[in-house]
């Protein structure tokens, strides 16, 4: 699953919070909007529709600039098609979460002759890591923002999540973990994460026990890469169960035999899902 992907996934577990924190002031009432838009389809990868009192919120989550179409006509495109659905005001905001290139020019408008149509901008290295680190909802997305020592800021996330009610911590570890890895080094993460639910978790233990049956290094190694798909595939299956419902039991073992590659694969083609059927028609493809 791609980290724009987790993104809206955050949003959409936790819309009061994010909607407030783009905002800047504290909203209530928040309703999450299906992504699928009229007159023809369109992807709506890492995007989420909030509906405020009497305004429509469009968050764009976006690890890099490049884009097709370019992300200015996207946003232009979403903005008619929102408006012309609901007819309400449409505040659009654009999340980056990795810096550009240098000198790259970040667009907040669509200019094409008399046409012109302006979107905002959140930069996560430029936002104060404070609102970040004091909020469980948006604790993921804080090893991205402003800092000068970015291993003391690792460090305090860290301190958070372990902080964190035992029925909250596995799952906003996990997130944490994986949005640190646009950062940050593998190595260092798992060091600085060791003490964390990740390593306390039942199915992680009952890995790395098996593997230091055949050989501590090897072990490690596999329960690692299986720690990565059950997480995956845990992510997956709250997605699939909020866009088609509860899965029988066949679709769900079969789910339980893709391995990670094949995981990933499916976390980007469910977006587009409608219905179980388009998830048969999936795995129906899988050579």
């Amino acid at each position: 699953m791609s980290f724009d992907n987790l993104c809206k996934l955050l949003s959409e577990k936790h819309p009061v919070n994010f909607a407030s924190w783009v905002l800047g002031t504290p909203q209530t009432s928040v309703k999450v909007l299906k992504t699928e838009l009229s007159i023809e389809p369109i992807r709506a990868d890492y995007v989420t529709f909030l509906q405020l009192e009497g305004r429509i919120l469009h968050l764009e989550f976006q690890t890099k600039l490049e884009s097709t179409p370019p992300l200015p006509l996207r946003m232009l495109d979403y903005w008619v098609r929102l408006y012309r659905l609901y007819r309400l005001p449409i505040t659009q905001v654009v999340v980056l979460l990795l810096p550009p290139a240098p000198d790259t020019v970040i667009e907040t408008a669509f200019n094409v002759e008399t046409t012109r149509h302006e979107y905002r901008v959140i930069c996560m290295w430029e936002e104060n890591p404070e609102l970040f680190l004091n909020d469980p909802a948006l604790l993921p997305l804080a090893p991205l923002t402003a800092t000068t020592q970015p291993q003391t800021l690792l460090q305090q996330v860290v301190e958070r999540v372990n902080q964190l009610q035992p029925e909250q911590r596995p799952e906003i570890s996990a997130y944490t973990q994986i949005l640190a890895g646009l950062k940050y080094k593998k190595d260092l993460i798992k060091n600085l994460f060791r003490e964390g639910m990740m390593r306390e978790s039942v199915i992680y233990q009952e890995i790395l026990e098996e593997g230091e049956q055949r050989g501590e290094q090897r072990g490690r190694q596999e329960g690692e890469q299986r720690g990565r798909e059950q997480g995956e595939r845990s992510l997956i299956l709250r997605q699939l169960t909020r866009r088609v419902g509860e899965l029988p039991q066949q679709l769900l073992e079969r789910i339980e035999t893709l391995d990670l590659e094949q995981l990933e694969n499916l976390g980007e083609a469910l977006l587009d899902f409608q219905a179980q059927a388009d998830l048969e028609a999936w795995f129906s493809g899988l050579h």
